[in-house]
C-alpha cells in the first residue's frame, strides 16, 4: 500500500488544505483543522465492480419515472420522507443519546422485512442486546436479518453478499476503514466510511440509513461535508421529560424539507402520533392570561401549539428575554415593535415566552401570538376563549399575510376553534364553519379585537 497522503480538514465546511492554520480559509471558523490520512491506492475493491457496469443514459420520460418508494411502515416517517424510502438513497438520522433512533429503525426494519431483505448492522451493541429490545418491543425476530461488525470493508462485503434492499448502519461514528490508522470517530474515519457506503448504495441500488451521534450543541458530530454526502439529514427531537418525539427533514433530495413526524415513546416501542394538534394543546378549565393557541405550519401539515407568555416586574438592570422554541433576536423586534406602535413598554419587565409541548415555531407567522400573549400577561386579562391567531408583524405595525390561510383555519375548526384574529390579505372568500373571523391590517386594530 502506498504511503497515506496528510492533508487537513475543515470541520465545520469540509475544505481541505495542505497545512494545518488556526483558521479555515473557506468558511473562517476557528480550530476546526483536523489532520486527515488517505492511501493513494489500495488493493483491496470494496465492490464488484465488474457485475456493475456504468451506463450512459439521456434523460426522457423513460427516465423520469423509474423512482420508486418503498413505504417504511410508519406514516410520519413516510411523511417526513415525502412517501417512502427510495432505492439507492442515504439517510442520516441524527438525535440525542437515548431518545429511540435506534428503537424506530429497529421496528422499520421489522415491518419492512416481511417483504423486503433487511439488514441491520451494530457496531455499539450485541447481537444479544438487540434481540433482547427487539423481544421486548414484540417484534418478530425471524424479519430481522443483524450483523455486528464495525470494519467498513467487510460490512460492505457481507452486504455484497447478502443483497439487502434496506440497511441500517447504527453508527456511522463506530466505523473504520482498515487502510486508514486514526481511531473511530474521527474525520478521517466518518469521512471515508461514510463515502464508500454512499457509493455502495448508490451502485447496488440499496436505501441505507446512518445513524448518527450528536454534539452538546445539537449537530450532528463529525465532518460537515457528511451531510452534504448523504441524500437525506432527519433529526430526531424531543424533550428529555416528555414521551414525545418528533422527526424532522433538514434536507432532502428527493422531496420537501422542513415536514414533520410526530411519534410518542411507549413501553411496546414508538407509535405514531396521527393528530399532533391535540398534544400540543392545554385545555384548561377556564381562560389563562398569557395563553394563546397559534396554528403554525411545518411543510404541508398545518399544526395548532399552544404558546405562553409570562411578563413580570424585573429587579434587574437588564431585564430578561427569555425564548424557548421561538427566536430570541425576534422576540427582542416584536417587544419594540409593541412599544413603538402599541404604546406598551416592557423595558423594566422580564419577558418570557415558551412554545408548549418542546416545539421549535421558526416561521413568522408566530409573531401576532407571541405579541397578543406577551400583552395579556402584562395586564393579566385573558383572551378569549376559542381563540386561535397568526400573522406576520411588521416593523412598522403592519400585519402581513402567510402562506395557506385558509387550510389554517380548517385546521382549527376541525378542532373546535370558533374565532380567528388573521392579516386582512388571508381572509378567505367563503365563511368557515360559522367561525368568527376577525381580519386585520394594523395592530392597533388586532390588540383592538382581543378587548384588551
Amino acid at each position: 500500500m502506498a504511503k497515506p497522503k496528510v492533508s487537513y480538514v475543515c470541520n465545520e465546511c469540509g475544505a481541505d488544505f495542505p497545512k494545518w492554520s488556526g483558521q479555515c480559509g473557506v468558511c473562517g471558523a476557528w480550530n476546526t483543522l483536523v489532520e486527515f490520512k488517505t492511501a493513494k491506492s489500495t488493493s483491496r475493491t470494496l465492490v464488484n465492480r465488474a457485475q456493475i457496469q456504468p451506463e450512459i443514459v439521456s434523460l426522457n420520460a423513460d427516465t423520469a419515472n423509474i423512482e420508486h418508494r418503498n413505504p417504511s411502515g410508519f406514516n410520519e416517517l413516510d411523511r417526513v420522507l415525502s412517501g417512502g424510502l427510495v432505492a439507492g438513497s442515504v439517510i442520516l438520522l441524527g438525535g440525542d443519546p437515548g431518545i429511540g433512533k435506534s428503537t424506530l429503525l429497529l421496528q422499520v426494519l421489522a415491518r419492512l422485512g416481511r417483504k423486503l431483505k433487511t439488514l441491520y448492522v451494530s457496531g455499539e451493541e450485541s447481537l444479544r442486546q438487540i434481540s433482547l429490545r427487539a423481544s421486548r418491543l414484540g417484534l418478530n425476530l425471524p424479519d430481522i436479518n443483524l450483523l455486528t461488525e464495525t470494519a467498513t470493508e467487510k460490512i460492505i462485503e457481507a452486504a455484497h453478499r447478502a443483497e439487502p434492499e434496506v440497511m441500517v448502519i447504527d453508527s456511522i461514528q463506530t466505523l473504520y476503514m482498515e487502510d486508514l490508522n486514526p481511531a473511530p470517530g474521527s474525520v478521517t474515519q466518518v469521512r471515508e466510511s461514510a463515502a464508500q457506503l454512499v457509493r455502495f448504495a448508490k451502485e447496488a441500488n440499496i436505501a441505507i440509513f446512518l445513524v448518527g451521534h450528536v454534539t452538546k450543541d445539537g449537530a450532528i458530530a463529525g465532518p460537515r461535508i457528511l451531510e452534504h454526502m448523504v441524500d437525506t439529514v432527519l433529526y430526531f427531537e424531543g424533550d428529555p421529560g416528555s414521551r414525545y418525539r418528533v422527526i424532522r427533514a433538514i434536507k432532502n433530495r428527493f422531496g420537501a424539507v422542513n415536514e414533520l413526524g410526530v411519534f410518542a415513546m411507549t413501553e411496546d416501542g414508538l407509535k405514531e402520533v396521527s393528530n399532533p394538534s391535540a398534544i400540543f394543546l392545554s385545555r384548561h378549565p377556564e381562560p389563562v392570561a398569557g395563553s394563546i393557541t397559534l396554528v403554525t405550519r411545518e411543510g404541508t401539515r398545518p399544526l395548532l401549539v399552544e404558546l405562553q407568555a409570562l411578563v413580570d416586574d424585573s429587579h434587574l438592570s437588564n431585564p430578561r428575554r427569555v425564548s424557548l422554541g421561538l427566536e430570541h433576536n425576534r422576540l427582542a423586534m416584536l417587544l419594540a415593535v409593541l412599544h413603538r406602535h402599541g404604546a406598551v413598554a416592557t423595558y423594566n419587565n422580564d419577558v418570557f415566552v415558551n412554545v408548549v409541548g418542546g416545539v421549535r415555531v421558526t416561521e413568522t407567522a408566530a409573531d401576532l401570538a407571541v405579541v397578543l400573549a406577551i400583552l395579556s400577561s402584562l395586564k393579566n386579562k385573558p383572551l378569549p376563549a376559542g381563540l386561535v391567531v397568526f400573522g406576520e408583524v411588521g416593523l412598522s405595525g403592519e400585519i402581513r399575510p402567510v402562506p395557506a390561510g385558509e387550510e389554517r383555519l380548517k385546521e382549527a375548526s376541525k378542532h373546535g376553534f370558533k374565532q380567528a384574529i388573521i392579516p386582512q390579505a388571508n381572509k378567505p372568500k367563503k365563511n368557515i364553519n360559522d367561525m368568527k373571523i376577525t381580519a386585520v391590517q394594523r395592530l392597533a386594530e388586532a390588540i383592538s379585537a382581543v378587548w384588551i
